[in-house]
């Protein structure tokens, strides 16, 4: 008889456990999405864990397995069909103001990658020579190249995910899930058993389990970030994470991703902030001139989810172990995203794990 598996939420990660669960005949699985403040569509990031100054060894393992994760994800994408890739290594630029830190991060990367070895080659830049990688580029601060950066179109990961999925039989209803007695789930007026549950619902998690008495450590932080349109040869541009919160990330055909927002006090509000927009539009300026000559084609909103230390918590509960929770990865959600859903496909098919995932138990956070 096959396992009946639910998956509640369609981010990053439920879209791919859903994805490497379909590859087993033995399961029937549903995904129930209700398309609001999805935080992986609204981003498009940058993947480099290793240039982060963030202290702490538990989050900073966790990335950078998420990291070398991308290219087995890859590898599986084109296996099963896909051409177009929406991830892709054309090395990142991370920008420091003064000479010295620069310095201090270039080792920093060098003591990183004997452990990291696709973090790849190692250039510090100074802002004279940055032309040779950005020609529109100009700056009077210098950058660290690490030239196993990538960026990734967070939507456009998402839709091959779920359009693999249904090709394998997957089931995606599109609604708003609520949890019901006997390992049942609501939505849309029907009722749904499950074997296993996986709730990847990101910041809405505290809602999901309050019918079944459970409070949950996390917050809600808004993001938003822009879109240009230009006829830059962008296409092998290394991404930028600027000084502050800003990234550029260029896409193809000249399509540059510019944000996102760090908004701790805007709750689950998914309105445009206009005025905001322009300020990140003019940060990047600062950086490439050219930009203001042409204007802002899209925009996009989400909702992440934050811990009250800032780490994030997967695994299933103790309490109820056919229950399976993910959430609180923040701004390194598409980073950690992927890796996280396959450890939780492979647990629930009773698949071996490497990773040791203790540090991120989701005990600490969920309370009855």
């Amino acid at each position: 008889m096959k396992k009946e598996i639910i998956i509640i939420g369609g981010g990053i990660v439920g879209s791919t456990a859903a994805f490497y669960l379909s590859r087993y005949a033995e399961c029937n699985i549903t995904l129930i999405d209700s398309g609001q403040g999805n935080a992986t569509r609204a981003a498009a990031g940058i993947i480099c864990p290793w240039l982060s100054q963030r202290r702490n060894k538990d989050w900073y393992r966790l990335t950078s397995q998420g990291a070398n994760f991308y290219l087995q994800l890859m590898e599986d994408l084109k296996r099963a069909g896909v051409d177009e890739l929406p991830y892709r290594q054309t090395g990142t630029l991370v920008f420091k103001n003064q000479p010295h830190l620069l310095e201090k991060l270039y080792q920093l990367a060098l003591e990183r990658r004997q452990e990291a070895e696709m973090i790849g080659e190692l250039t510090i830049y100074e802002e004279s020579n940055l032309g040779q990688l950005i020609p529109e580029l100009e700056t009077d601060q210098g950058a660290v190249l690490t030239g196993g950066g990538g960026r990734l179109d967070g939507a456009a990961l998402l839709d091959i995910l779920q359009k693999l999925f249904l090709q394998k039989g997957g089931t995606i209803i599109h609604g708003q899930a609520r949890l019901g007695k006997h390992q049942t789930v609501q939505v849309n007026e029907q009722e749904l058993a499950y074997d296993q549950l996986i709730l990847a619902s990101g910041a809405w998690l505290p809602q999901i389990l309050e019918p079944l008495g459970y409070k949950v450590d996390i917050r809600p932080q808004k993001g938003q970030l822009l879109e240009v349109e230009t006829n830059f040869s962008s296409g092998k541009w290394p991404g930028c994470m600027l000084h502050g919160e800003i990234d550029i990330l260029p896409f193809d055909q000249g399509r540059l991703a510019i944000g996102a927002s760090h908004e701790n006090d805007k709750g689950y509000d998914l309105t445009v902030d206009s005025q905001l927009i322009e300020e990140m539009k003019e940060t990047a300026i600062q950086f490439i001139p050219a930009l203001k000559n042409y204007p802002i084609s899209k925009t996009r909103v989400g909702t992440r989810a934050y811990t009250s230390d800032f780490l994030p918590f997967y695994g299933n509960l103790n309490d109820q172990p056919s229950i399976w929770v993910a959430s609180g990865l923040g701004s390194s959600g598409l980073t950690s995203g992927p890796f996280i859903g396959w450890q939780i496909a492979r647990e629930i098919l009773e698949l071996k794990n490497f990773f040791d995932r203790r540090p991120f138990s989701p005990d600490r956070y969920i309370k009855k």
